[in-house]
C-alpha cells in the first residue's frame, strides 16, 4: 500500500505542473486529456485540458487533473521532508514565487528549518529539514 496526493484544479492542471517541473520537483511520467485518444469529454470547457497525470520525481509522486467541479484546495498540504538547508531554502523560494507565505522559514521551536506557504496554484507546501 502506498498512500499519494491527487491535487485537482480547475482549469490550471497543466501550468501548475509545468511550474513543478521548473521547481525542480519531478516530471509528468503519464497524461490523459479530456478528448484525446478516445477520452471522454466532461464539458467542451475541459477539451485538451489533464484528465489524469502521474508526476514523479526523487522521493516525490503525485496525481493531478482538471475538473470543472474541483472544490478549493485547503485542508492538507504536501510536506517535503528535505536534508540540506540550502535546498530547502531554494525549493521554498521558488514554490513561493506568485503565492503567499505562512509560516517563514526558518529554525522552529522543534530544531528543524521550517516554512509553510501555498503557491500560486492553491497547493500547500511545508518543508522541513531536520536539524
Amino acid at each position: 500500500m502506498q498512500l499519494s496526493n491527487y491535487l485537482f484544479f480547475t482549469t490550471s492542471c497543466e501550468p501548475a505542473l509545468a511550474f513543478y517541473t521548473q521547481c525542480g520537483l519531478g516530471k509528468v511520467v503519464e497524461a490523459l486529456r479530456y478528448g484525446v485518444g478516445g477520452m471522454p469529454v466532461k464539458s467542451e470547457a475541459l477539451r485538451g485540458k489533464i484528465m489524469h497525470a502521474r508526476f514523479e520525481g526523487p522521493g516525490v509522486l503525485f496525481y493531478a487533473s482538471d475538473n470543472d467541479d474541483a472544490e478549493p484546495m485547503r485542508g492538507s498540504a504536501h510536506i517535503l521532508m528535505l536534508r540540506e538547508r540550502e535546498r530547502t531554502a531554494q525549493l521554498f523560494g521558488l514554490l513561493a514565487e506568485g503565492g503567499k507565505v505562512t509560516t517563514p522559514l526558518g529554525i522552529q521551536p522543534w530544531g528543524d528549518y521550517y516554512g509553510k506557504l501555498t503557491d500560486r496554484f492553491g497547493v500547500q507546501w511545508m518543508l522541513n529539514c531536520s536539524a
